[in-house]
């Protein structure tokens, strides 16, 4: 069984000066309270020209993301290549509204495919739909698009337009592509668009890949049936499989809509139904590709026993691992030195904007159960094994 307490092996790719700036980043993401005033303050900071900027860039962008462009992202992408982890560019702009930057946002997606295509570093692409559309056309073409104003139905078709432009940039260039789970009350509409271009762009191998998130109680119901409906319409299915994001802001709009929850009723079912999906799909793996996306310990050494009792290569490409740039490199650096094909995704964009996305993963950091402790300790730990 793999072990990830080499601490030696997970921050190889890192001096020391690189495990301090992790150390005291971690020690102010452990803190509610400043996160909390860092999210608070920090817009106000740029929005006011205030020259924080440069703190920013040597900090928390430098730990979590790749660089302000593809071009300078690809440094990083280099220096992960050494210890055999891929990247996947994720051009994390997010909040857009206006139809000018949703077609630039597109435009990059379909960059960072291009630069996929001839790069053996970069095996996927990735995207947000809430990066290429507004929020309210997701809201209201989630349950159908047939009951549509004429308004709404032409943004709905646009959106969908987009999706369709950068799936078969994806597909031309042999590049696989992720696309990202977002909030369930626009989810179901989200799901049918995927489900149209898996028909359309799958049919010899994994392009186009879905995004289930284990927090929710029905998605292990929704991997069967999108297995049953891949198997009966002849074409491959490709599923990112994550714990999720939103789980606080789900719980509370159920509780104040008046919903039943989504949101599995504690951990313990998350993880159960997250190695589940990891089984199911292995179950069915000449037809299913998969890419774990975790950050659990428990759930990656599953995987890599799975893979074991199936008898599949560990670098199988129907079979990946996914962590975040600047977390869990004690799983991603082992999984990779033992040979498993493991993908860092590196965020990118000019500061300012990369700063939601910034914020909400220092957020995420302090919200998730002992995440930021055991990287705290691992990362004493080898403080401690270097001084030796």
């Amino acid at each position: 069984m793999i072990s990830f307490d080499n601490t030696e092996i997970a921050f190889s790719g890192k001096s020391s000066k690189d495990l301090n700036r992790a150390y005291w980043l971690f020690k102010i993401v452990a803190n509610p309270s400043i996160v909390k005033f860092g999210k608070w303050v920090t817009p106000i900071a740029l929005n006011a020209h205030l020259p924080i900027k440069g703190l920013i860039k040597k900090t928390i962008f430098q730990q979590f993301c790749g660089g302000e462009s593809i071009k300078e992202s690809l440094q990083k992408s280099n220096e992960l290549a050494k210890f055999n982890i891929k990247t996947i560019l994720d051009y994390s702009i997010e909040g857009k509204t206006s139809e000018e930057d949703f077609n630039k946002t597109v435009d990059e997606i379909i960059a960072t495919i291009h630069e996929a295509k001839d790069n053996i570093n970069i095996p996927f692409a990735v995207f947000k739909i809430t990066g290429i559309c507004r929020f309210e056309i997701l809201e209201k073409s989630n349950k159908s698009e047939t009951e549509l104003s004429e308004d709404v139905k032409a943004e709905y078709e646009k959106l969908v337009n987009r999706i369709d432009q950068i799936c078969k940039a994806a597909f031309d260039s042999s590049v696989p592509l992720f696309i990202d789970a977002e909030e369930t009350w626009i989810q179901d509409g989200i799901d049918r668009i995927i489900r149209q271009m898996s028909l359309k762009y799958n049919s010899k191998r994994a392009i186009v890949y879905n995004t289930i998130q284990m927090y929710r109680h029905d998605r292990l119901a929704f991997l069967k049936n999108e297995i049953k409906h891949s198997n009966e319409n002849n074409y491959v299915l490709g599923m990112k499989i994550v714990r999720g994001a939103y789980m606080e802001k789900e719980r509370e709009r159920a509780e104040k809509l008046g919903y039943p929850s989504p949101i599995q009723p504690n951990k313990e079912a998350s993880d159960r139904d997250y190695n589940s999906a990891l089984e199911l799909s292995l179950n069915n793996i000449e037809n299913v590709s998969i890419c774990a996306g975790t950050h659990n310990e428990d759930s990656s050494a599953f995987l890599a026993e799975l893979l074991l009792k199936h008898n599949i290569s560990k670098n199988d490409p129907r079979v990946y691992f996914a962590q975040l740039l600047g977390m869990s490199d004690h799983i991603s650096f082992n999984l990779a030195h033992h040979g498993y094909l493991v993908a860092k995704y590196v965020p990118y964009g000019p500061i300012r904007e990369v700063m939601p996305y910034l914020l909400r993963r220092a957020d995420e950091n302090t919200s998730v159960s002992g995440q930021t402790t055991r990287e705290l300790s691992l990362i004493i730990k080898e403080k401690e094994r270097r001084k030796k």
